[in-house]
């Protein structure tokens, strides 16, 4: 209780908790990136090896999770220690190089680190000392984390997306930020609107335009959000996925017919909505006169 009310009554002290927080959880949520899609395919390796009835490999077999086996460089196999794995400061005495080898480690990391914390104060500033702080920073490392996972294997796991669901349903019995019957209708929307346009797309054109997990992760955003965000959400999604897009294909000669990844702009979206739709949708109301 008392660090509750030191929380309240310090907001630099509640920002700097928040920030220190964020960084531990970006660092978690670099394994989580890196570790899931993975365990996910040794997952369906084990089940396909079952089915067909053949030998399971030792190397199939072998403990593979977000704790073990412990970190290591990919070059020479060091294993990372505790002080080699602080958030953002081990990479800059360690010089962005691996203690042993001294070959470079992936700017990624810290970056992962430092812009899980800022979204982290971010949010910490829209709702101060709150459940909905709780619930918001959860919906935005999950976000983040299938940014990552959708950004390099286009996968957006159900193991991820349904507990954001079942998150986003259990909070509106709380009307934390948007009442059960609100939340009903959006994850049902949020399913059905890009799960039409999967199938109207299909049936045009003979190829699949996204996944199943898009719908998914939709869902759970209308479901915390609600129906009203949906519109707001899906226009700057696709916007922000056109304009990338664009830029790929120009400045880097990606193939215009290569698939993207919906999950990261679905996320940049929500999260914008999560934190400032309401007066988005307020100003754009204002603006058109009604």
């Amino acid at each position: 209780m008392n660090i509750i009310l030191a929380l309240e009554q310090n907001a630099l002290f509640l920002y700097l908790s928040v920030g220190v927080l964020g960084l531990l959880v970006g660092s978690f949520l670099n394994v989580v990136a890196y570790r899931l899609p993975i365990m996910l395919q040794k997952g369906w390796r084990l089940e396909c090896l079952n089915f067909l009835e053949q030998e399971v490999t030792e190397e199939d077999s072998e403990v593979f999770n977000l704790s073990h086996p412990r970190s290591r460089c990919p070059s020479c196999n060091h294993a990372i220690s505790a002080i080699e794995n602080i958030p953002v400061i081990s990479f800059i005495f360690l010089q962005g190089r691996c203690k042993a080898c001294r070959k470079k480690i992936s700017i990624r990391y810290p970056l992962v680190e430092l812009t899980t914390a800022i979204l982290s104060v971010m949010v910490a500033i829209q709702f101060g000392v709150s459940i909905q702080t709780l619930i918001a920073l959860v919906f935005t490392w999950t976000l983040v984390s299938l940014s990552l996972i959708d950004a390099d294997t286009q996968l957006l796991p159900d193991s991820m997306t349904l507990p954001l669901l079942w998150l986003a349903l259990f909070a509106s019995l709380f009307t934390i930020f948007v009442d059960p019957s609100t939340a009903i209708i959006g994850a049902i929307t949020g399913y059905l609107s890009l799960w039409s346009v999967y199938w109207l797309f299909k049936l045009l054109t003979g190829k699949e335009g996204m996944g199943y997990g898009d719908f998914k992760l939709l869902a759970a955003i209308g479901a915390l959000l609600g129906w009203e965000m949906l519109p707001l959400v899906i226009m700057l999604s696709a916007l922000a996925g056109a304009v990338i897009g664009i830029i790929l294909i120009a400045f880097n000669g990606r193939n215009k017919n290569a698939a993207l990844p919906f999950g990261p702009y679905l996320s940049v979206a929500a999260y914008i909505a999560l934190l400032w739709g309401e007066s988005i949708n307020q100003s754009y109301l204002q603006l058109v006169g009604i």
